[in-house]
């Protein structure tokens, strides 16, 4: 039997396209998950993956809507010929049922784990170079310099508990432990000149 199975990233996007093409291919069922590829937990893969049977075939649109990686991509291709169950990629014009499908298959995963490492390397050098010029990453803080202050002040009065003082800010405790960390690495850096 053709088993079909397509990914969309997220639930905005449409996997019209992907399902219309494994139709066309003649898959008489069709896993659909809506999830990053990075993601551990495919519920939808996890499902199929559990209904494949010795002489099935997995289709998919492309080969990058099934793994995660190349160890990933490589792991999945083992299960697959352990379990008798061929593979079948539409876009790459590739069948794991022959010699060449499977030439075809190393070197596409290679490429696309290739692709995801270029990608990375850009990223955090692009990050680099940005904590470089004094921009910094990351999530802005719940309190200001003069919140952080105040809250430091009624901490140090050791009259109201943290968990009253988040509650005043209303921010979690840890928000407050983390901003009087903060302060306190502040107070004990040189002062620049």
């Amino acid at each position: 039997m053709l088993i079909g199975y397509a990914r969309v990233s997220t639930l905005e996007q449409n996997e019209d396209l992907q399902t219309d093409a494994l139709r066309k291919a003649g898959c008489g069922r069709i896993y659909v998950d809506h999830s990053s590829g990075a993601k551990a937990s495919r519920p939808q893969l996890d499902r199929m993956l559990e209904a494949l049977r010795e002489g099935d075939t997995v289709v998919v649109w492309k080969l990058d809507r099934l793994g995660r990686s190349v160890q990933n991509l490589v792991d999945l291709m083992d299960r697959f010929h352990r379990q008798g169950v061929g593979f079948r990629s539409l876009t790459e014009n590739m069948d794991t049922s022959t010699p060449g499908g499977v030439l075809v298959f190393n070197i596409f995963s290679a490429l696309a784990q290739f692709e995801r490492d270029l990608i990375r390397e850009r990223t955090m050098a692009g990050l680099t170079a940005a904590r470089a010029r004094g921009r910094k990453g990351g999530r802005p803080y719940k309190l200001s310099d003069k919140d952080v202050a105040m809250v430091r002040q009624l901490y140090d009065s050791r009259t109201v508990t943290v968990k009253e003082i988040a509650a005043r800010f209303n921010v979690s405790r840890s928000t407050i432990y983390k901003a009087i960390g903060r302060a306190e690495e502040k107070e004990q850096r040189p002062a620049s000149l």
